[in-house]
C-alpha cells in the first residue's frame, strides 16, 4: 500500500476524475490483493498487474449507472459549494505543474494512459504494453500523438494567459 498507493489513486483518478472515487477504487484493488495473496507467486509483473486493476476497475465504474447518477447529483451539488478548490485540484497543484497537470488531464483516454504511466509513473514502453495489453508500436504511436496534442494544448493555454 505504501508502495503503490498514490500511484494507483492518481492513476484512478485520471480516468474518474474524482478524488474519493479514485481512492475508493484503489482501496477495492488492495481488498482483491489481499484475497489473491495465496496466487501472487503466479503473477509475473505484480506492479503491472495492480495498474492493470486499477484501470479496469476505473472503466468499470465509469460504465456503471451508479457513477452516471453520482456524476449527476454531484454537478447540482456544485451549485452549492463555496469556491474553494477541490481536495483533488489542490492535490494535483502540490503534486505537478498545474498547467501540464491539468493539460494531460483534458489529453483523451487512450493518450492520457500512456502518458502519466511513461512519464509520471516512469515505466518502459515494454511495461506499458504489458499492462495496457497492446503493441508496442501501439503504445510508441500514443506516446508521439499524445505529446503532439500535450504541446497544442500548451500553447494554446499559453496564449490565453
Amino acid at each position: 500500500m505504501d508502495k503503490y498507493g498514490e500511484s494507483l489513486t492518481k492513476m484512478a483518478y485520471n480516468y474518474v476524475k474524482d478524488w474519493k472515487l479514485a481512492e475508493d477504487i484503489v482501496q477495492d484493488i488492495f481488498v482483491t490483493c489481499y484475497h489473491n495473496y495465496d496466487k501472487i507467486d503466479q503473477i509475473l509483473s505484480f506492479k503491472a498487474w495492480i495498474f492493470r486493476l486499477t484501470i479496469n476497475k476505473s472503466k468499470d465504474l465509469l460504465k456503471s449507472s451508479v457513477y452516471r447518477k453520482t456524476v449527476v447529483q454531484s454537478s447540482i451539488l456544485t451549485l452549492f459549494k463555496s469556491n474553494d478548490p477541490a481536495p483533488e485540484t489542490v492535490i494535483i497543484k502540490q503534486n505537478e505543474e498545474e498547467l501540464l497537470a491539468l493539460s494531460v488531464l483534458d489529453l483523451p483516454m487512450k493518450y492520457r494512459e500512456v502518458i502519466i504511466l511513461h512519464y509520471y509513473e516512469d515505466l518502459p514502453i515494454e511495461k506499458i504494453c504489458e499492462i495496457l495489453v497492446m503493441n508496442p508500436n501501439t503504445v510508441k504511436t500514443r506516446l508521439s500523438r499524445g505529446r503532439a496534442r500535450l504541446k497544442k494544448l500548451l500553447e494554446r493555454r499559453g496564449d490565453h494567459e
